[in-house]
């Protein structure tokens, strides 16, 4: 597979290199051939943004100030400073780098409009710097006079600019393509699709979205230095806020998340308004009409109308790759995987008796709320530690905190010794402890493989430079990524599935939560309510899973309300009541403690002890 796309690309570039000098000769020729130059430089510039808001779901409007960055350093250092051609574009890119790793420290705690709002103003400044450091940049003026490259000959004829820029073009979407099949694109897709569940299961969700601000940035920057050595001229109104819109209207054309699709969307949204000149003063009219149309009823751009294409046509043939949920027998049939058997002790070497999990008078209040009060329990290594109470009591927050969503205000949470109260829940899970949620929360337009391969991501270290020049051990890992992915899901019950995660039962959707909590083989498992809204068969699949984990060893701290799934399963029992812990200890204990049955479990409660 991977030779076939090295030969692919070969091929492409073989192509990029030959295809301008099959266009003849002419005026109207050399037009096209100047228009197809700015096109590229356009569609990198869009493959930048396809990365920060197409992945990673951020709205950046300074793809412009980027790309005016990389053009104007490159030829201040070219034209105005005699460096050499090969050096000035290094430098360039290292300032555009710089300028985007910046930006993306600063603005990256922005959300939403907010953060759009932020990069419009980075890229009026810098527009602003471009028109009046005339010492600098020249002003209005511009800087004329910029060289093409020397690559055994110089590429001064426009055809052959044209190739090279192509090349770069092929280059830099093969990396795009490749990264987005890798573990770097799949958190980034995740992150875009729900930044809590993707924080919880190990990514760094703010390290995330500076790589990818980052990333963008440098993109920007090599299509700014291949247009400005292509129109051998550069100015500031060629950099302006309307660039910024017209590059995200490009991407979301063709399609913000996909690299075939935004290349697509540059070279029409470029071409598009020379098709429609003959109209005269309507084509503006008609140019602008066409991308809302587009925009409304197709939002996912061209490649949208191709993958619809592609479902309808798969639609008939399609078949269920998933095992029917309360299908028990089977499951007990199924050799529990060898990885999950040898639990990492790496963290925890105490005996059993031992707490591997300790919380000691934990307390956070939303104003007047005291959500949580004082709690303190002890979850030991191998138990299965239920906690009960009334909706409201404090349970769900009691796993937030415990997990890193919430900051304690005071109290202390140990984890295998570690302090870990504060902590990022990315830091958290990296440390072993890994969780479901009461709402489920999975990456849904992802596919199920795809949303547990994401779980592997703090157990995985490819970076990105290894994965986008295809090296032998990231494709080693992504092998073993995808192996252990499907031999996790083959055991909740899905021998392999391609479908998207959005598309599933509500029972299915909760076991791949689960199965991507377990692949990453945590130390603590913790479940909020993982039986709510299940019917019999399914909460009897679910605990039969959840029963043959805790054999392995596994440690589980579990939220349910289901008290026959509490009663069968139970270590140790943990009640709380308005935020406060009013019961811990034996189930036996617990579940005929007045107090408990009183605050919770009603007096026709009937607990036969095991």
């Amino acid at each position: 597979m991977k030779r076939t796309k090295s030969l692919w690309l070969l091929l492409l570039v073989v192509v990029a290199c030959f295809a301008p000098w099959m266009l003849g000769n002419g005026p109207q020729i050399d037009y096209f051939v100047t228009l197809m130059i700015l096109a590229v430089s356009y569609a990198i510039a869009c493959l930048g943004l396809t990365v920060v808001s197409g992945f990673a779901g951020q709205i950046s409007l300074a793809q412009a100030a980027f790309y005016g960055v990389g053009a104007y350093s490159f030829a201040i250092l070219l034209v105005l400073h005699h460096v050499p051609y090969w050096i000035s574009v290094v430098f360039a890119i290292l300032l555009t780098l710089v300028s985007g790793l910046l930006l993306g420290l600063i603005s990256l705690n922005i959300r939403s409009h907010y953060l759009a709002l932020v990069t419009i103003g980075f890229g009026i400044i810098l527009n602003l710097v471009f028109h009046n450091w005339t010492d600098l940049t020249k002003g209005a003026d511009g800087i004329g006079g910029i060289q093409r490259p020397w690559l055994g000959v110089l590429l001064d004829n426009d055809k052959f600019y044209l190739s090279f820029a192509l090349v770069v073009l092929l280059l830099t979407g093969f990396f795009i393509a490749k990264l987005k099949r890798s573990r770097w694109g799949r958190a980034l897709l995740a992150l875009r699709e729900n930044e809590l569940a993707a924080e919880v299961v190990g990514v760094d969700t703010y390290r995330m979205k500076l790589v990818a601000f980052t990333f963008s940035a440098v993109a920007g920057g090599i299509a700014g230095i291949v247009y400005a050595s292509g129109a051998r001229y550069i100015s500031p109104d060629m950099f302006t806020f309307e660039k910024s819109v017209l590059f995200f209207a490009m991407t979301l054309i063709g399609g913000s998340s996909s690299v075939t699709g935004t290349v697509a969307g540059a070279f029409l949204l470029t071409f598009l308004p020379e098709w429609l000149r003959f109209l005269n003063g309507m084509y503006l009219v008609i140019y602008g009409l066409a991308i809302i149309l587009v925009l409304i009823f197709v939002p996912g751009g061209l490649s949208g109308i191709a993958e619809n294409l592609a479902h309808f046509l798969r639609k008939k043939n399609r078949r269920s790759n998933t095992i029917p949920i309360g299908d028990v027998e089977r499951e007990q049939q199924k050799d529990v995987p060898g990885w999950l058997l040898q639990a990492d002790k790496k963290m925890f070497t105490g005996s059993t008796a031992d707490s591997l999990l300790k919380v000691s008078d934990l307390v956070l209040h939303f104003g007047g709320v005291k959500a949580v009060d004082g709690v303190s329990l002890q979850v030991l290594q191998g138990d299965v530690h239920c906690v009960i109470g009334p909706n409201g009591s404090g349970k769900s927050t009691l796993l937030n905190l415990i997990s890193g969503i919430y900051k304690p205000q005071s109290g202390q949470i140990l984890f295998a010794g570690q302090s870990i109260g504060g902590k990022k829940p990315s830091h958290i899970a990296r440390l072993g402890m890994t969780r479901t949620f009461q709402n489920i929360r999975l990456f849904p337009e992802m596919t199920v493989l795809e949303n547990v391969m994401v779980g592997l991501h703090t157990r995985t270290s490819a970076s990105m430079l290894q994965i986008g020049f295809g090296l032998p051990n990231a494709a080693k890992e992504e092998r073993a990524m995808r192996e252990r992915a499907i031999e996790i899901l083959d055991f909740v019950g899905f021998a392999e599935s391609n479908q998207l995660a959005k598309n599933l039962s509500y029972g299915q959707q909760r076991m791949v939560e689960i199965a991507r909590a377990l692949v990453s083989n945590p130390i603590i498992l913790m479940l909020d309510e993982p039986a709510a809204g299940m019917n019999e068969e399914e909460t009897r699949k679910l605990v039969h899973l959840l029963k043959r984990l805790n054999q392995t060893g596994l440690t589980i701290v579990l939220i349910e309300h289901d008290m026959a799934m509490v009663s069968s399963m139970a270590s140790q029992i943990t009640v709380l009541d308005f935020g406060k812990q009013i019961a811990s200890g034996l189930p036996d204990a617990i579940l005929s403690d007045e107090r408990v049955i009183k605050a919770y479990l009603g007096e026709d409660f009937e607990y036969a002890s095991s």
